[in-house]
């Protein structure tokens, strides 16, 4: 008797501002599936307005996964993130038979998807706030002399993941890039790409909307709670609001800012899902039928 089908995972990708989010509501609705977000900041609590994370009205329309897991002092590393997930789309292969990936953090969907395997290597608080004391530059220029190849992976602004990296480092003397193994994942993956034409005009738009949406007052709610200190608050949009509260930027230097980063970061997104992921991408201005038809040809 020949083994049965894998379950299949979905995962609708592709770089921010590209309308993952309106589509994946769309597919969850016509399909009966549940989102299971992959974004490395939408699961932090509080951090809503600054990631373009789903409304509570859009949650409301389908059940969402992977929101609002930590406090944005509390980071959660790859491995943990990577266990929490595979723990929602076994639930979701119970259910449905397929479990639904969204979102375009690369690194987090490459190690669902194709079985990344990170050092289990736990938190180390004294460590991290060593490093936080320290500072994002020192930091960063410490992993390109121990790790380049960490170091050129990650964006010189990303505390978290240059704390990680480092994290990793110090605590078994190996380099991060040299301990992420490949381990399959017992699941067939159908990768459905989102690539739009207009992506820079889009990036500018939603950045406009963000500070008009208010970023800025989300932001120095998270600065009340969390402290200036806090690495993921350098994050995009929210590091240019807390100098535009700082009185460093005008708000139109703020926005202009923030659009440039994301524009840079939308790039580096569209590298990674070009050289690390095998998509079907989505061409035709009906994306949800196209992605409808490439779902139910997969599942026969």
């Amino acid at each position: 008797m020949s083994d049965p089908t894998p379950p299949l995972v979905i995962a609708l990708l592709g770089p921010t501002a590209s309308g993952k989010t309106d589509l994946a509501i769309e597919l969850a609705q016509r399909l009966d599936l549940a989102v299971i977000s992959v974004d490395s900041r939408q699961l932090y609590v509080g951090m809503d307005i600054g990631t373009a994370k789903p409304t509570a009205a859009q949650r409301r329309m389908v059940p969402h996964h992977l929101l609002d897991l930590r406090r944005p002092d509390q980071p959660i590393n790859l491995q943990e993130f990577r266990a929490e997930a595979e723990a929602v789309i076994t639930a979701e292969h119970r259910r449905r038979g397929v479990a639904f990936l969204v979102g375009g953090s690369g690194l987090y969907l490459k190690a669902i998807t194709q079985g990344l395997s990170p050092p289990a290597v736990p938190p180390q608080p004294q460590l991290r706030a060593q490093l936080q004391a320290l500072g994002q530059a020192s930091c960063h220029q410490l992993l390109r002399a121990a790790d380049p190849a960490s170091a050129g992976r990650i964006a010189v602004a990303d505390a978290v993941r240059t704390q990680r990296a480092l994290e990793v480092l110090y605590a078994t003397g190996r380099p991060l890039s040299s301990q992420q193994g490949i381990v399959p994942p017992p699941w067939r993956v159908l990768e459905l790409g989102v690539n739009r034409a207009d992506l820079m005009e889009r990036i500018d738009r939603r950045t406009e909307a963000l500070y008009q949406g208010g970023l800025v007052a989300e932001t120095a709610q998270l600065l009340e709670r969390f402290g200036d200190h806090c690495p993921l608050l350098e994050t995009i949009g929210y590091g240019e609001a807390k100098a535009l509260l700082a009185g460093r930027l005008e708000e139109a230097e703020a926005i202009a800012l923030t659009a440039r980063r994301t524009r840079q970061y939308a790039k580096r997104q569209r590298t990674w899902f070009r050289r690390q992921h095998q998509p079907v991408w989505l061409t035709t201005p009906d994306l949800l039928n196209e992605a409808v038809l490439q779902i139910r040809h997969v599942l026969g």
